[in-house]
């Protein structure tokens, strides 16, 4: 006969399995060792008596039991959040752990400032910063692996409440001894016939600069001498230094290199090309209260 007596760290392992796909990913989100989890999982199938898991190469996937075990936990794991976050309401605590995600740009320029605030008046709360591409803190929070995220575009998934933040403008940025270092504008058939560094796909700012080239009349990407697809700011920032290409950043990421000369940032001809961050959050969850007060402080700080 199965025994159904497992306890909540059990489930947690399993959904975090399900959620992404791999045991290895999983073990850093629970802090256990790989071992460790792939030891539990055998251990939770041995209790229920079925396979839950499909292990295909490296890709794992729940089977037809698990899809039904992921849904049952899932409920019992919310059950838990809920009956703490009310104790914690009760009891009025300001302390514990809150998890958001930021994509690049915000989660290294503005985020980190904006968190060490929100620390001043709340000093018990930690705060797990993950910093990823917008896709991908997207895909982390509609799974439950962070409370909100701070992204750079507003087209979120189904049961993604969305809020405008802040503003941001997206220039040209070149070295500082190019020959057009001491221009104020740029057109958009100048800047196609220099080497380009693009953002890889996922980023946000890759995403609004797309939708600015169609608005240009630039149908792709490809009508641009892309010379490299780098991986984040501080990398294509790199690039444009080394004389590997120009690219288009946030004014942000570029403030520090552009005051010391290193970088300059120029416009391009016609509209300016800005877009907002947006806090996301899964409407689908309860959110705890210190996710509320810091959802609340972020609004704050945007008016």
């Amino acid at each position: 006969m199965s025994d159904y007596d497992f306890d909540f760290r059990q489930l947690e392992v399993f959904c975090k399995v399900v959620d992404l796909g791999s045991f290895s990913k999983a073990a850093k989100e629970v802090y256990l060792a790989q071992a460790t989890v792939s030891e539990r999982i055998a251990n939770l199938e041995k209790r229920v008596g079925v396979r839950l898991l499909d292990r295909l190469g490296r890709k794992i996937s729940p089977t037809r039991a698990g899809e039904i075990f992921y849904r049952q936990a899932g409920k019992l794991l919310e059950m838990k959040k809920l009956a703490r976050m009310e104790m914690e309401e009760y009891l009025g605590l300001q302390k514990g752990v809150v998890k958001i995600g930021g994509s690049t740009i915000p989660g290294e320029y503005i985020l980190p400032r904006l968190l060490g605030k929100f620390q001043e008046e709340h000093p018990q709360v930690s705060i797990d910063l993950t910093v990823a591409d917008s896709r991908e803190i997207e895909a982390l929070v509609s799974a439950g692996g962070l409370e909100i995220g701070v992204i750079g575009y507003q087209d979120v998934a189904p049961g993604l409440d969305r809020y405008e933040l802040w503003e941001d403008e997206l220039v040209l940025v070149v070295p500082g001894n190019h020959p057009w270092a001491g221009l104020e504008s740029v057109s958009w058939p100048e800047l196609a016939r220099q080497p380009f560094i693009v953002r890889e796909r996922g980023s946000g700012t890759l995403k609004i600069m797309e939708e600015y080239l169609t608005r240009a009349g630039i149908s792709s990407l490809e009508e641009l001498s892309v010379a490299a697809r780098l991986g984040s700011s501080t990398a294509v920032k790199e690039g444009i230094k080394a004389g590997l290409g120009v690219s288009i950043l946030s004014v942000r990421a570029v403030s520090t290199e552009v005051r010391l000369g290193l970088l300059k940032a120029i416009r391009l001809t016609g509209p300016r090309l800005t877009r907002h961050f947006h806090l996301i959050q899964d409407n689908r969850r309860s959110a705890s209260p210190l996710c509320r007060a810091l959802l609340d402080f972020f609004l704050e700080e945007a008016r």
